[in-house]
């Protein structure tokens, strides 16, 4: 063998390189430095971040002591859409045999719409059609009746929530439910984004909805059963990201 030749195998196995005895050596040092291997969260490059900085430190904390001046009480709400298509959960399976999960070649969905507070109090609304003014509507009346003390319920800037027929509602009812939006493009800011994952995780993933009503009915199994669970419910405001409406 040739010294050019021995040179270049040593280059190769040297312990601080990768090679076939140290495949990825760099990853030893990066643990040794505190780190770990992750998936990152998501941002949204339009979102403004002295916004998000005047809502936690500013914004949230006046709405919260005026609930309690109010001797009302703060929600979170979300809508969110589950589909029959929709891939949940993971399970084990031989190596190189992907798993496979039987269910209908139809498409259809439902849309949910709920409310949750860091008393572990959860209100829902399951429906078939397209979120919009109305539904919002719908969900107001029906939140309102839960309650005989005012709701400032916190909302993201979704068209309906800032439509004209859902900023009437509030000024018509100011005793009952009063609307708090969050900056634009700032989901992790909303406990509720939480239950919208936990949904998905959570419906069937061995015996899937053969059609809407049955997709409709495991929707509300979800709700029925986090409502029994209010201990879930107050975790949801435990996230890194929501922790700061307990601070």
């Amino acid at each position: 063998m040739t010294a050019s030749a021995a040179s270049s195998t040593n280059t190769h196995t040297r312990p601080d390189l990768p090679g076939r005895n140290n495949r990825h050596p760099q990853g030893k040092y990066l643990r040794r430095w505190g780190l770990s291997f992750q998936r990152p969260d998501k941002r949204a490059i339009e979102q403004d971040a002295e916004a998000v900085r005047v809502w936690r430190e500013e914004t949230w904390p006046a709405i919260r002591a005026r609930a309690k001046a109010d001797s009302g009480e703060v929600l979170f709400a979300d809508q969110v859409g589950i589909r029959s298509d929709q891939v949940t959960g993971r399970t084990w399976g031989a190596k190189g045999c992907t798993p496979v999960v039987r269910r209908t070649g139809n498409r259809f969905s439902v849309n949910a719409m709920s409310a949750i507070s860091t008393k572990g109090r959860m209100h829902f609304m399951v429906f078939t059609e397209t979120f919009d003014a109305d539904v919002m509507c719908r969900f107001l009346d029906r939140l309102a009746g839960h309650f005989d003390h005012k709701v400032h319920l916190v909302v993201d800037g979704h068209s309906a929530h800032r439509s004209r027929k859902v900023r009437a509602w509030p000024a018509d009812h100011p005793d009952r439910i009063e609307l708090h939006f969050l900056p634009s493009y700032s989901p992790e800011l909303n406990p509720d984004e939480l239950v919208n994952a936990d949904l998905k995780r959570s419906l069937p993933m061995h015996s899937r909805a053969r059609d809407q009503a049955q997709l409709a009915a495991e929707t509300r199994r979800f709700f029925h059963r986090r409502q029994r669970q209010p201990h879930i419910v107050r975790g949801y405001f435990s996230g890194p990201h929501v922790r700061y409406i307990l601070e």
